[in-house]
């Protein structure tokens, strides 16, 4: 049973490594970062309902008395 060549594994895995790191730091060097992330105000608004001003109830049927 013939063995193995391990012999060029090394230089295989540290070359990928290599080529791994080196795409790698393309992609991050391409990417664009925002530069100066400005604050953004944030302004509510008061939306009028029209039960707004007027108070209101929800009955549910269980809760009305029972009609005979």
């Amino acid at each position: 049973m013939p063995q193995l060549d391990t012999s060029t594994w090394f230089t295989t895995i540290l070359s990928m490594l290599i080529s791994l790191f080196a795409l790698i730091q393309l992609k991050f060097y391409k990417h664009i970062f925002p530069t100066n992330p400005t604050l953004t105000s944030l302004k509510t608004t008061n939306l009028t309902t029209p039960w707004e001003s007027k108070w209101t109830k929800i009955y549910s049927p269980l809760s009305l008395p029972h009609q005979s």
